[in-house]
């Protein structure tokens, strides 16, 4: 089996943390001091069963080719693997109304990342990228996302084909693009997919057209558009609060009891 580097303090203590894989090795800095978030890692290593070792910095820069790693490198199992169909029954065998993401052509380490942070942020049940445009799952992707990468699952396929599967199984498919109806006004509520473009292209036509609804993020001043990962947030947070999951909208309510 292949192991997966997982790169820098905090990747490498989310993977220990959230246990989605088998943590095999982490290497440590050998003049790094052993502060409380490396000491974390080191017990939780220890609790695991994987291998610790000390290496030299210029060891870590080596097999990082440069990239931040903060001293701390691992290997690890590969994440768990989906195809559509196995996602989708992933998907409603946690909840009646699930949250799918579908990001067409990132080119974007950092936005990746982003993007599956607020995935796992608003709970989604998984995101699917295309298996030949775009990034993958690089270390940075892990780095960015912050624990995103171990708890969502990620799937690559063509993106119509995956389109025309999710919305078989009963999703509504909502894209994300300038041009659309105010987010406001969409029903974010039950099975939905959250369609975003790439961060130039925004959704192709193909895919505009496999979409129920259009939104987008009414802006001043003359922007025309925000960051992609951006969008996410506010689309995804307002499926949140119209869905009535977000903690803040839960406070309010017991406050008005």
């Amino acid at each position: 089996m292949a192991f997966e580097q997982i790169e820098g303090r905090n990747p490498v203590l989310e993977a220990l943390e959230r246990e989605a894989r088998t943590v095999r090795q982490v290497l440590i800095d050998e003049g790094a001091t052993i502060d409380a978030k490396v000491q974390r890692i080191v017990d939780l290593a220890k609790a695991r069963g994987a291998k610790l070792q000390r290496v030299p910095r210029q060891q870590l820069k080596a097999l990082t080719k440069g990239r931040v790693h903060n001293g701390v490198v691992a290997m690890a199992d590969p994440l768990p693997q989906f195809t559509v169909q196995s996602l989708i029954e992933h998907a409603f065998a946690q909840t009646d109304s699930p949250l799918l993401i579908l990001a067409d052509e990132v080119v974007y380490e950092q936005n990746l990342g982003a993007i599956l942070r607020t995935a796992m942020g608003v709970g989604a049940q998984g995101l699917v990228i295309p298996n030949r445009r775009g990034v993958g799952l690089s270390p940075v992707v892990g780095r960015v996302s912050m624990g995103g990468i171990e708890e969502v699952p990620v799937v690559r396929a063509g993106i119509l084909s995956a389109l025309k599967r999710i919305r078989k199984s009963g999703f509504r498919i909502l894209g994300a693009d300038m041009g659309g109806d105010a987010y406001w006004d969409a029903d974010f509520t039950g099975p939905v997919a959250v369609v975003l473009g790439g961060e130039s292209k925004g959704l192709s036509d193909p895919i505009r057209k496999r979409c129920d609804a259009v939104v987008s993020v009414p802006l001043l001043m003359g922007l025309e558009s925000l960051n992609v990962s951006v969008t996410a947030g506010v689309l995804l947070f307002e499926r949140v609060r119209q869905m009535g999951d977000s903690p803040v909208v839960k406070a309010e309510a017991t406050l008005k009891k």
